[in-house]
């Protein structure tokens, strides 16, 4: 049977339009989070995915892939990611990081095999991470509302503007023709992404008593320090 791309979107989408139906009478008290009926159904919606799926498809990546292949996997994925990178570098007018971003990819590509090994770290190039949502914050534009997506978790109105961006539009596998390579490709970054995440989630399960709360807390911190540089003191996003 031949894989459609579009699968898991809309799946998603099904997940979302069904657990809407089911938690739209539910009350917020936090004025981030008007949707946490909706929000806190897709979180459980998750949970149970990463428990009945996606954790045993980790586990089962871990257990045949080498270390420095895995790592290898996700410097490659990195390396395609410094090309959104570079792009919000310039639309936040950061020109000498976009400089060091740029060169950094030139030096991965080559030396370092399409980014399978991360020569650039040792170079005194490090990894940034800006993306589109960082530079709709760095403009002025609000977080919204903040929202769990189905299969992928915690993010906010503007934030889903930000991953369609940088995840479609600047990302060169959703330009490969090759319909096979395109999925081989996005299925291998996404199991390659929940297996990075399991130890994390492991962690959060074991100190966090209400591991929805933590999961919103954590996330909007750590979006304020990305977009203030790590200088987010006193910084307050506005849900505009």
């Amino acid at each position: 049977m031949r894989f459609d791309v579009s699968c898991l979107g809309r799946a998603a989408l099904l997940a979302c339009t069904l657990l809407a139906g089911a938690c739209a009478t539910t009350t917020a008290n936090d004025p981030r989070d008007p949707l946490e009926g909706f929000n806190r159904g897709v979180y459980s919606f998750n949970q149970t995915m990463d428990n009945i799926l996606f954790d045993h498809v980790s586990k089962l990546y871990q257990a045949i892939t080498p270390d420095f292949v895995d790592k290898g996997v996700s410097n490659f994925f990195s390396n395609l990611n410094d090309i959104a990178v570079v792009a919000n570098d310039l639309l936040q007018f950061k020109i000498n990081q976009a400089l060091s971003d740029a060169t950094r990819f030139v030096f991965n590509s080559t030396i370092g095999l399409a980014g399978f090994f991360d020569v650039s770290s040792a170079m005194d190039l490090p990894k940034h991470d800006e993306d589109f949502g960082q530079t709709l914050g760095y403009w002025g534009v609000g977080a919204g509302p903040y929202l769990m997506i189905p299969f992928f978790g915690p993010s906010s109105f503007r934030d889903v503007t930000g991953h369609i961006v940088d995840r479609g539009l600047l990302n060169p596998v959703f330009y490969i023709d090759d319909d096979a390579i395109k999925a081989g490709l996005l299925t291998l970054n996404y199991v390659d992404f929940k297996a990075d995440l399991m130890s994390a989630r492991k962690l959060m399960g074991e100190a966090a008593l209400d591991e929805y709360e933590f999961l919103k807390s954590a996330y909007f911190e750590k979006r304020q320090n990305q977009i203030q540089d790590g200088q987010n003191a006193g910084y307050q996003e506005e849900m505009e």
